[in-house]
């Protein structure tokens, strides 16, 4: 299925000169994978304890910045040598951890429902377990969509800028957010399938 992450060839070629740079000045893929990770707990503690509408508005611009960050650190993976061990741990659980530092706050803003965005981050959680499984078994790491985590962050960014703004679309929140849930099922089961598939269909 199509997901936003598919656009990120084209993502990355406008960040490879920051890239570059970066590399030419001794930034590591791993520090930037931190400072992401430290960014999305910093904006994560701002929104829940000023626990105003208007902190909701860090929101899409700290995904972005996130977006970017994260693009920028496997490139410098991949293009400057930089790929190590902690390297991949740190940047699979770095993105988990950005979820949830950033979205579980939302669980005490109305008219967020609380049970479904613990729902949300877990399926978050579920969907990229079962994308790294699907290189443990042989395939590759698995990103299919609809609901990756570049479009998990696409939809709380818009939720926040329109909550943030002050428009009226709280009717429309439980909603979205029951289709995110459910959209994050369909990406477990596409990603799980995806990975069979890939081996030939092999169940064993």
């Amino acid at each position: 299925m199509p997901s936003i992450y598919d656009l990120k060839p084209k993502f990355q070629s406008l960040l490879r000169p920051l890239s570059n740079a970066l590399a030419n000045a001794g930034i590591t893929a791993n520090m930037v994978t931190v400072s992401a990770m430290a960014l999305s707990f910093a904006t994560g503690a701002a929104i829940l304890y000023s626990h105003t509408f208007r902190s909701l508005l860090l929101l899409p611009v700290i995904l972005f910045a996130r977006m970017a960050l994260n693009a920028i650190d496997g490139m410098l993976a991949r293009e400057h040598n930089q790929k190590t061990p902690l390297g991949a741990i740190l940047n699979e659980l770095g993105d988990v951890f950005s979820d949830a530092a950033l979205y579980l706050p939302l669980a005490t803003f109305l008219p967020f429902d609380p049970s479904l965005i613990v729902v949300i981050v877990l399926f978050a959680l579920l969907s990229e377990m079962t994308g790294i499984i699907g290189k443990q078994i042989g395939a590759s790491r698995r990103y299919d969509g609809p609901m990756g985590k570049s479009d998990r962050a696409f939809v709380f960014g818009a939720l926040g800028l329109l909550l943030g703004l002050g428009l009226p679309i709280f009717p429309a929140v439980r909603p979205v957010l029951w289709i995110m849930a459910v959209l994050l099922f369909l990406t477990i089961v596409n990603r799980a399938r995806g990975a069979l598939r890939e081996l030939g269909g092999a169940t064993r």
